[in-house]
């Protein structure tokens, strides 16, 4: 399967957040990610389900809905009512993770988990059947533009392990940081969605930096 890119709209000038949107719609790009911040599970804001439908109306391309808030399953059916496809929830804001995950699929949305990055992906034994992603936090969330932590290329190995182990099909999404300087090495770990924030918006050429992102590699990798 060939990996997906998918950039963060965390990331967009909101100022001229239809024109950016516009802009990830003409280039190679797979999906939107779209992060939900509450100010309670991590120390920052973002937006609600109403910027959600507003992005929906423009994007030509699946929403990513990554939701960093505490007791996320008080507004799973929201999100997925404002346009989310797949929606990914933390493994340390859910008291029942199995329930949340089932209450995703019954949806119709993709689920996913997503793991901080002092969180092992051993933890995800026993629900890995219900996922359809994981999301691997190669920086401590709650804010754009940090530094990339490389002991994430050791757990998307460690997870891309358990999940050939089990013959999943579950994807591998690596989300903060990603660049150029480090997308080969994801790839070649086992990602196979590649959350692109600043690499992308605050690129010279985004339409450019997205396709590097997605062909990189693609002659070894996908041989």
């Amino acid at each position: 399967m060939k990996h997906l890119i998918a950039p963060s709209v965390l990331a967009a000038d909101f100022g001229n957040l239809e024109r950016d949107i516009e802009m990830i719609n003409e280039t190679e790009a797979d999906w939107f990610h779209v992060d939900i911040m509450d100010g309670n599970f991590v120390p920052n804001i973002s937006f609600g389900a109403d910027i959600v439908k507003v992005i929906k109306k423009t994007a030509k391309k699946p929403l990513d809905v990554h939701l960093m808030v505490e007791k996320p399953e008080r507004y799973i059916e929201s999100f997925r009512d404002a346009g989310a496809d797949n929606i990914s929830v933390h493994y340390e804001a859910c008291t029942h993770l199995h329930r949340t995950l089932e209450q995703i699929k019954k949806t119709g949305a993709l689920a996913g988990v997503a793991l901080n990055p002092h969180t092992p992906v051993a933890l995800l034994e026993d629900v890995l059947e219900l996922c359809d992603i994981v999301v691997i936090m190669s920086v401590n969330p709650g804010f754009g533009g940090q530094k990339f932590i490389y002991q994430s290329l050791l757990k998307v190995k460690a997870l891309s392990e358990m999940i050939t182990i089990k013959n999943l099909p579950v994807l591998i999404e690596v989300d903060g940081g990603v660049g150029l300087q480090n997308a080969e090495s994801l790839l070649q770990a086992g990602a196979r969605v590649l959350v692109a924030g600043n690499s992308v918006f605050a690129s010279d050429n985004p339409h450019q930096t997205v396709y590097h992102l997605k062909n990189l590699g693609i002659h070894t990798l996908y041989a």
